[in-house]
């Protein structure tokens, strides 16, 4: 677990700051979705969203961050994370996750979302369902005086109560002027262990859960990672700051 004294505390000026590239972000992540369909690329839901990016005048935290080459991690499916958007062509019955950062006087803002396109499973809107949820149950936690493996007990607890599988090779993490900054955030793990929660700490929680085994592997572009069982797998994705009164989504 990341020491606590390496986290950054945010002042009240920097989460204003966070909250407007938040803003920002959640209407460019609802635009992408509102115009995701059946028989697009998932290359051409990239290129809506530089477009929109471009169009916010913020800049891509993705593109070029350790080589991905692409404005979103667009992942369909069994894909869990870190998609690379290409000639995959989205069809009705399929999820699709969302994972966008942008970057705003120079602070960043990270956020993802999973989509049903068309008509899905009753299986497949109930992994979306305790996904979404899931998130919240962890965001509910994020107070200060509370510690981290709060967060994290909550997440898993509901995904696994309700026969889910939560995965452990990806967290969430800290972000601030760096895309990713201490602490990580796991989303299992154990009540009232690891750092304290302080007012001014900003944090990505993003829980990745499968509908089969909680474990995955990473394909040969090197990027996308993939369910072990090949089973669905869903994400979603808040920016938030800890504040005196409790957990200030960022991203919404």
């Amino acid at each position: 677990m990341t020491a606590t004294n390496h986290i950054k505390l945010k002042a009240p000026n920097e989460i204003k700051i966070l909250r407007k590239a938040g803003r920002i972000l959640s209407s460019i992540v609802k635009e992408v979705t509102r115009s995701l369909k059946s028989g697009m690329t998932t290359q051409q839901l990239d290129l809506i969203a530089e477009k929109l990016i471009s169009d916010h005048d913020v800049i891509p935290a993705f593109k070029g961050y350790r080589g991905f080459p692409a404005c979103c991690c667009i992942s369909v499916n069994q894909e869990v994370v870190h998609g690379i958007p290409g000639d995959r062509v989205i069809r009705d019955g399929d999820i699709v996750s969302v994972d966008v950062g942008i970057i705003y006087q120079e602070y960043y803002s990270d956020t993802a979302v999973t989509v049903g396109v068309g008509k899905i499973s009753s299986k497949l809107q109930e992994l979306l369902d305790v996904t979404r949820q899931s998130l919240y149950e962890g965001i509910e936690q994020a107070h200060p005086g509370n510690r981290l493996g709060d967060i994290s007990y909550a997440i898993q607890k509901y995904v696994e109560e309700r026969s889910f599988s939560i995965v452990r090779d990806f967290v969430g993490h800290g972000i601030g002027r760096n895309l990713h900054e201490a602490p990580e955030i796991p989303n299992f793990g154990s009540p009232a262990t690891g750092p304290v929660l302080k007012e001014g700490m900003v944090i990505a929680i993003e829980p990745m859960v499968n509908v089969g085994t909680w474990q995955t592997r990473i394909c040969d572009d090197g990027w996308t990672v993939v369910t072990a069982d090949g089973q669905p797998s869903a994400h979603f994705e808040h920016s938030l700051a800890i504040t005196a009164d409790g957990p200030l989504i960022l991203t919404e």
